[in-house]
């Protein structure tokens, strides 16, 4: 994935392998410092803009240039690939599989055999790195979903803003935007499991043995 991203941008940078499970990709110069911040220009969409205008007033101040801070893009998802790169980072594509069980004395009530989809991103309300509220962003993301924005309290007891898609509905909508906009890398093969569900429930052969045993195998490759 890496290597594709260097070749997108003219070969620049370098690779750095920190550890046995760790590896970076640095742009260290001003020449490839310039190309990023022309190409995400105008491009950003939460509070981390402010770090990247940070960015441009120390490039500015140390070699006398004099590109603009940007501004927050509001423009229409659904119209770019934006939420495709957000997805790469932080979204997770999951199956809900809920077996049949029988009333029993541990059950007081039967369990019907259900398989649904869910679609998860969640986010810290208050990003400490730039000392922002995240709800506003996240409340727009909701809308662009289709779905609620949900709020609770991790373990480390910091509050936690989730996006929770699983209407079928919404997980339309977001088969066919990935398909338009194709996400790269390990997300895209869970994409890709996540999609052959989808059709197998659109198709209702979940019904099936044969469907099922299909859905349980992808279960355990995401």
């Amino acid at each position: 994935m890496y290597a594709f991203i260097q070749a997108e941008l003219g070969n620049i940078g370098r690779f750095q392998i920190s550890s046995d499970n760790v590896i970076r990709y640095i742009i260290g110069y001003i020449k490839g410092i310039m190309i990023l911040i022309n190409l995400m220009h105008n491009k950003f969409r939460t509070p981390k803009n402010i770090k990247f205008n940070d960015l441009i007033q120390s490039m500015n101040a140390k070699y006398s240039l004099d590109t603009p801070e940007i501004i927050l893009d509001y423009s229409n998802l659904v119209d770019n690939s934006w939420f495709t790169g957000f997805t790469k980072s932080d979204g997770h594509f999951g199956v809900k599989y809920i077996e049949r069980k029988a009333k029993s004395d541990t059950c007081k009530r039967s369990v019907s055999e259900s398989v649904g989809l869910k679609f998860i991103f969640n986010q810290r309300s208050f990003d400490k790195p730039t000392s922002s509220f995240m709800r506003p962003f996240m409340e727009s993301l909701a809308l662009f979903l289709s779905c609620n924005l949900k709020c609770y309290t991790n373990n480390k007891n910091s509050e936690i803003l989730s996006v929770y898609v699983s209407s079928l509905e919404s997980v339309k909508f977001l088969v066919n935007y990935f398909n338009k906009y194709p996400l790269i890398g390990n997300k895209l093969n869970d994409f890709k499991k996540w999609e052959i569900v989808y059709n197998i429930i659109i198709n209702k052969e979940h019904l099936t043995d044969k469907g099922r045993l299909k859905i349980w195998s992808l279960i355990f490759k995401l």
